[in-house]
């Protein structure tokens, strides 16, 4: 996340270098549009830009301001696909991520779309440049850097333990540890059965040694009965008739 952070910070800015050229860059549209006999519809998309830098471009200079535009607008892609790696998504986290991929499209069409305030990107343009020619494209980055500000309020405050690092990988963090406890539990291997077998002959060992000392009682019980019957009837001693 602290690497996320860094690169959203570089190219913020990267973007402020960006924003005190912002009339260089109206400048160089306009030449390059001339250039391309483009003068009527709107710069409204990424491809368009490019397609003027690429073929329309004739000094260093529009080159220079064209060019580090479109390459502030590929940091931002890049950086989408960090936040799709560092985070496994939620409702909300996913659909910022959406509108920022959309809106980094190169076909994308960014005609209608207004960075509103404290951004004053749209106030430095005429009314007739803001309204038909320029209003979107000067509004792309701060609004795509609002999105990704956003996704970072809403990612800190979700637990832990939803977060990945940049490469992919599970980021555990301690507190998780104890928490893992039951599952690694419920995982280890069950102690060793008893053969049911085994459990078969000791419970007969002890049914036989049971019978067999029965047996014992009753034969000496038996021997006891034996003896008092020969012995007869007591008699007291004296003569007999």
């Amino acid at each position: 996340m602290n690497e996320v952070k860094e690169t959203l910070r570089n190219i913020e800015q990267n973007y402020k270098l960006f924003l005190q050229q912002q009339f260089t860059f109206i400048g160089a549209l306009q030449h390059t549009r001339e250039n391309a006999h483009d003068l009527i519809r709107p710069v409204a998309s990424i491809s368009q830009v490019q397609s003027y830098m690429d073929h329309y471009c004739n000094n260093s200079t529009d080159r220079r301001i064209l060019n580090m535009f479109l390459n502030i607008c590929n940091d931002l892609s890049r950086l989408c696909q960090k936040l799709e790696a560092v985070h496994s998504g939620n409702n909300i986290t996913n659909g910022i991520l959406e509108r920022c991929k959309l809106l980094l499209s190169h076909s994308n069409d960014l005609s209608t779309i207004r960075a509103k305030y404290p951004h004053d990107v749209v106030n430095h343009l005429s009314c007739n440049e803001a309204k038909n020619h320029y209003g979107g494209v000067v509004s792309l980055i701060p609004i795509v850097l609002d999105c990704m500000k956003e996704w970072l309020t809403h990612t800190e405050k979700l637990p832990q333990r939803t977060l990945r690092n940049v490469s992919g990988g599970s980021a555990v963090s301690e507190k998780r540890a104890p928490q893992d406890a039951p599952a690694r539990a419920a995982t280890s291997p069950p102690p060793p059965a008893v053969h049911l077998g085994a459990q078969t002959s000791a419970s007969n060992k002890d049914n036989i040694a049971v019978q067999g000392s029965k047996r014992v009682w009753k034969k000496l019980n038996d021997t006891e009965n034996d003896s008092e019957k020969l012995k007869g009837p007591w008699k007291p001693p004296g003569r007999h008739a």
